[in-house]
C-alpha cells in the first residue's frame, strides 16, 4: 500500500520535529543542570538556560546542542505546517533561526552579550506570537480555530512578560524562563496534534470560519 506523505493535513516530518523540540529543550536543560558541579552554585530556579550554554558552564556543549536542535526543529515544523498562513510559518521559522543564534552567540564568562540578548529577544517574541498569525485569509474552514490560536498566543505572551518581570525584579528568573520557553516548545506539537483528524474528532474541534 502506498503511504501518504501527510499525517492528517500536516507533513509527517513536522510531527517528528515538533515532538523532538520539547524533548531536546527540557531534557537539555535538565541534563546540563545536573552536570554542573556543586561548586558552581548553579540554581535552576534562579539561573537562566543560557547560563548552561555560556562559556562559564561545565559541559556547555549539552545545552548548546539542545538549543541548536530546538531551533532546527522549529524551522522544520514551520516547513511542514502547510495548512497555516505563511506569516505564521515564517514567524515560527524566524523563532527557530533566532534560537540557533542564541546557541551561536553564548554568554561570556562575565558580563553580557548584545548579540545573545538580541537573538533571545527575537526568539521569545516570535515563538510567542506566531499562533496569532495562523488564520488563513478567505479560507473556510480554518485549519485550527483562530480563537484557540489567539488564546494560545495570549498565554505565551503572558509567560514572556512574566519572565521579563522576573528579570527586572531578579527573582525566580530561571523558573520564569523555563515556563515560558517550555510552553513555547510544546505549542507547535499541540498544534500539529490538533490538526490530526483523530485528535480533532476526540477533542471535537469544530473548524472555525473566522
Amino acid at each position: 500500500m502506498r503511504r501518504s506523505g501527510r499525517l492528517g493535513s500536516v507533513r509527517w516530518f513536522a510531527v517528528v520535529s515538533s515532538a523532538t523540540a520539547p524533548v531536546l529543550l527540557i531534557g537539555g536543560w535538565t541534563l546540563a543542570a545536573a552536570l554542573q558541579p556543586a561548586s558552581s552554585g548553579f540554581d535552576s530556579l534562579r539561573d537562566t538556560i543560557s547560563a548552561l550554554a555560556g562559556h562559564g558552564a561545565a559541559h556547555r556543549w549539552v545545552m548548546t546542542v539542545a538549543l541548536l536542535g530546538v531551533g532546527l526543529c522549529h524551522c522544520v515544523t514551520a516547513l511542514g505546517l502547510r495548512p497555516f498562513a505563511t506569516p505564521a510559518r515564517v514567524m515560527l521559522a524566524t523563532g527557530g533561526v533566532a534560537t540557533v543564534l542564541v546557541a551561536a552567540f553564548p554568554l561570556p564568562r562575565t558580563g553580557s552579550s548584545g548579540a545573545h540578548q538580541f537573538a533571545a529577544t527575537v526568539a521569545f517574541a516570535c515563538l510567542a506570537l506566531w499562533p496569532a498569525l495562523s488564520r488563513v485569509p478567505g479560507s473556510a474552514p480554518q485549519p485550527v480555530p483562530p480563537a484557540l490560536m489567539r488564546a494560545a498566543a495570549g498565554v505565551l505572551v503572558t509567560f514572556v512578560v512574566l519572565f521579563c518581570v522576573a528579570l527586572a525584579v531578579g527573582v525566580l528568573v530561571g523558573l520564569a524562563e523555563r515556563v515560558a520557553a517550555g510552553a513555547q516548545s510544546l505549542w507547535p506539537l499541540t498544534t500539529v496534534l490538533a490538526l490530526h483528524p483523530r485528535t480533532r474528532a476526540a477533542l471535537r474541534l469544530t473548524p472555525a470560519t473566522g
